[in-house]
Parts: structure tokens; C-alpha cells; sequence
């Protein structure tokens, strides 16, 4: 916000794979009506939580954000840390589609690691970067090799690549014990604004299998369900978003072209010059 106001002729773009979901606003920390209101923002609310929003389609939906932001003469912020999304429109990833019927087929098979053994056979180049016990990847890599009769490990280069671009891409590093004191402070500010309420509002219109993964949601979904109390979802939340914002470091400083700055207050005072100056060149 504070580049966007130095400036005059900003945009934010949100980079947010949760902030696409209208009604999911406290938990995703989405900018108030008066700061929207203030600052053109892009790409937030652009489907209901019931929808099963995909990578591909938030492609196409920034494509189009920055072709409105150029015909404007103005200029657009990324903001935001969703890895994959930042990489898909940085460096233009050839994405495959989806196959429901294959995915459904897979999914019957409870055995990660037998899933992971099948996809060894089938590509062992992408079986081979890929945690055996993660799911998601696994059956996603299966039902891209199976439905499109190419290996997954042929749809571009892979997130271990970093081609040069011409997005300046900058990253705030901050302390751990000053992140969890934060993510901490965060959390319960969450809650004191309404994020059970707003849940139960979701939930009662129906949750995709992704939004209701989100970070907040799915604890505040277990509470609902007697699985956990109120103070164990509000802990879990706290240390799964802390847990979140190592796996986020860990996946930008792979990327050689990202440059850091180290933050010892303040955020925006001791960023801010470099982001003007970063837009400014």
C-alpha cells in the first residue's frame, strides 16, 4: 500500500491462491473495502469458496489483469506468497490439464507410497523429486502422466529452474522468533475480528476441497466438527502458519533471482525505498 500511494500510478496484484475466494477475507488477511478502495487491487474475489479454483485458471485471470493494468499507462505490484502462482505467471509455465476420472481412480488407492512406486515406473524423473509421502504431488503427477499420455516431468522445465526474467522479485526476511511472535499476535487478531463466524458462513454455502484446506478454515472445520476445542484449532492454527511460513521461505530462496531484504522493525519503512526503486528502473 505504501509504494502504491508514493507512486500514484500502482496497481497491487494479488499472488494469493486463498484471496480468489469472495467471503474468505478474515482468514486470508484480504485487504479492507477501504484499503480496495484506496488502491486498485487485482485478482481477489474472482470465484465463490464452493469452486474448485486451479492454477491454470489463475493464469488466465492474470494475463488479463495485466493487460487492463497496462492499458491504464499504469504499473503493477505482485504482492503476495503463493510460490507456485508466482512462478506460473513469472516464468510462463506450460501447464497441464485436469482429468477428473483419473484422479478419482487414484484416489481409491489409500497407499501413497504404492501410488509413488507407479509413478516411478511411469516417470521416474518426476518420481525422483517428489517426496514419496506427499500426496497431493504424487496423484497429481500420476493423473497428469495418465490422462495426457505424456510424462509429468515433460510440461516445461520444473520449479527447480530459474530462467531470467525481467520481474524484480523481492523478498522481506525477518527473524523466526519475530515471525511467530507475529504469526501469534496475528492469529488471535483473527479470531477477535470474527474468523469462527466467518467460517460458519462459508461452510454453510459449501467449501471446494481446496478452500476448505486453507489455513484457519480447516482447523475452525475441525472445531465445527468436535474433532478439536477452540483453543486447540486457535494453537494448531499458530503453528501450522508458522510452520507455512517456513516452507515459503525455503521455496523463494531457491530462486536465485529473488533479492532479500532483512527487516529488523518495520516493514514498510525498511522496504518501501527498495520496491519504489526496483518499479523506478
Amino acid at each position: 500500500m505504501a509504494v502504491a500511494r508514493a507512486l500514484g500510478d500502482v496497481d497491487l496484484v494479488s499472488i494469493d491462491s486463498m484471496q480468489v475466494y469472495r467471503g474468505m477475507d478474515i482468514g486470508t488477511a484480504k485487504p479492507s473495502p477501504e484499503e480496495r478502495a484506496e488502491i486498485t487491487h487485482h485478482l481477489l474475489d474472482l470465484v465463490d469458496p464452493s469452486h474448485e479454483f486451479t492454477v491454470a485458471e489463475f493464469r488466465v485471470a492474470y494475463s488479463a489483469a495485466i493487460e487492463a493494468v497496462g492499458a491504464l499507462d499504469r504499473r503493477a505490484l505482485l504482492v503476495g506468497g503463493t510460490g507456485l502462482y508466482h512462478r506460473v505467471v513469472i516464468d510462463d509455465f506450460d501447464l497441464p490439464g485436469q482429468w477428473p476420472d483419473v484422479r478419482a481412480e487414484l484416489e481409491t488407492e489409500h497407499d501413497t507410497v504404492e501410488l509413488h512406486r507407479r509413478l516411478g515406473e511411469l516417470d521416474p524423473s518426476a518420481a525422483a523429486k517428489m517426496d514419496p509421502r506427499n500426496r497431493r504431488r504424487v496423484v497429481r503427477a500420476l493423473e497428469v502422466t495418465i490422462g495426457s499420455g505424456r510424462p509429468f516431468s515433460s510440461f516445461g522445465p520444473g520449479v527447480d529452474d530459474y530462467p531470467a526474467s525481467d520481474v524484480v522479485q523481492i523478498g522481506l526476511r525477518w527473524p523466526r522468533e519475530v515471525i511467530a511472535a507475529r504469526i501469534a499476535t496475528r492469529v488471535r487478531r483473527m479470531i477477535d475480528d470474527g474468523l469462527v463466524d466467518e467460517v460458519a458462513s462459508l461452510a454453510a454455502r459449501g467449501l471446494s476441497r481446496t478452500a476448505a484446506q486453507a489455513l484457519g478454515y480447516k482447523e475452525i472445520l475441525a472445531m465445527f466438527d468436535g474433532r478439536i476445542g477452540e483453543d486447540e484449532a486457535i494453537d494448531t492454527i499458530i503453528a501450522r502458519t508458522r510452520q507455512f511460513a517456513v516452507r515459503q521461505e525455503r521455496w523463494f530462496r531457491r530462486d536465485p533471482r529473488v533479492r532479500w531484504i532483512d527487516i529488523e522493525h518495520d516493514p514498510v519503512a525498511e522496504a518501501t525505498a527498495v520496491v519504489i526503486e526496483a518499479l523506478d528502473t
